[in-house]
């Protein structure tokens, strides 16, 4: 009795000093991150004192970056320093004095190298909202994400992802042509099968939920239901928590055929009329498939389809120039 006691004590104990030392870190990081905009403000301010000698902004980083590391150590190189100046001046004619940074130093900097204002924005209240870490970050970056939800939106939309976020109110906002798969090391022109597919997905399914989006809850693969004797199985099934629906999701690794978006309205229906509860939404399904023809999709599924998607996928990370293309093509 004793000792259930002590261990009560104990785990309520370490429950504290955990959340203290998490909300140390955050502390001490904000502060680091308003230190080096003040820094970045302090190096332009006396670079355009000194803009009549034309050597002094290059010997201001080099000089300053000496001494600082004399008594402060690291941290303070010459490139670091001229970050902390890109940092203030991206961020200078934004940010407001009560204005809050959220994100760590090395989020920033991959930030300012976004040109367009309002791609940034939406990268950094994404990275936010998600919790992302730099190499997520990263990754969103690389894999055009923002271009990538640009697709099916104009540009009235397109501001409040630079304002908002993602925001997730339709079945077409969860859908991204192409899904981005090259965490799953199946090489482009390999040869495997839809069932190696879903196994490299179950294998990674936490990255795949990430590159699925917002809200998804891993359901169960090859989900069995049954009706007059016959048996069919769903590759994968999610719930959306936002949307409050199921999500189907059919695998192909080869050219979309008509018939394949038949079978996906038929598991569709089976969901909407046998599984899900009168309180939630209607079910949504999403074909991932190496090739697809729009007209295909179009003429198969009914005018006022807001229920089945067909994707492409994509199982290396192409330039970002090349997914931009893809996207422009789409």
């Amino acid at each position: 009795m004793y000792d259930l006691e002590i261990n009560s004590i104990y785990k309520t104990v370490s429950d504290l000093l955990i959340s203290a030392k998490t909300q140390v870190q955050k502390t001490v990081n904000t502060t680091m991150v308003y230190t080096y905009f003040e820094i970045g403000k302090l190096i332009v301010e006396e670079e355009q004192k000194g803009k009549e000698r034309a050597d002094y902004g290059k010997n201001l980083l080099k000089n300053l970056s000496i001494k600082l590391t004399e008594e402060f150590g690291k941290g303070f190189s010459k490139r670091n320093l001229a970050n902390m100046k890109k940092f203030y001046l991206t961020y200078s004619i934004l940010q407001k004095p009560s204005a809050k940074f959220e994100l760590s130093f090395s989020h920033y900097i991959m930030l300012c190298n976004i040109d367009n204002s309002d791609e940034r924005s939406f990268y950094e209240i994404e990275a936010i909202s998600n919790n992302w870490s730099t190499k997520e970050l990263r990754r969103q970056l690389d894999s055009a994400l923002y271009e990538r939800l640009s697709l099916s939106r104009d540009r009235e939309e397109m501001k409040i992802l630079s304002q908002k976020g993602q925001i997730i109110e339709n079945p077409k906002d969860l859908v991204k042509d192409p899904y981005i798969l090259e965490f799953l090391g199946l090489p482009e022109l390999s040869k495997y099968s839809e069932n190696d597919l879903e196994t490299a997905i179950i294998s990674h399914i936490e990255k795949f939920i990430m590159e699925l989006g917002k809200g998804f809850l891993f359901q169960g693969r090859q989900v069995r239901f049954t009706f007059d004797e016959e048996h069919f199985f769903l590759d994968l099934v999610f719930y959306n928590r936002i949307l409050k629906c199921f999500v189907l999701i059919d695998l192909k690794i080869g050219k979309l055929k008509h018939q394949d978006l038949g079978q996906m309205q038929m598991y569709v229906n089976y969901y909407d009329r046998f599984v899900k509860m009168d309180d939630e939404n209607k079910t949504i399904g999403i074909i991932i498939c190496k090739e697809k023809n729009d007209t295909l999709v179009e003429i198969t599924l009914p005018e006022d389809n807001k229920q089945i998607f067909a994707s492409k996928y994509m199982t290396i990370l192409p330039s970002k120039e090349e997914l931009i293309k893809i996207v422009e093509e789409e």
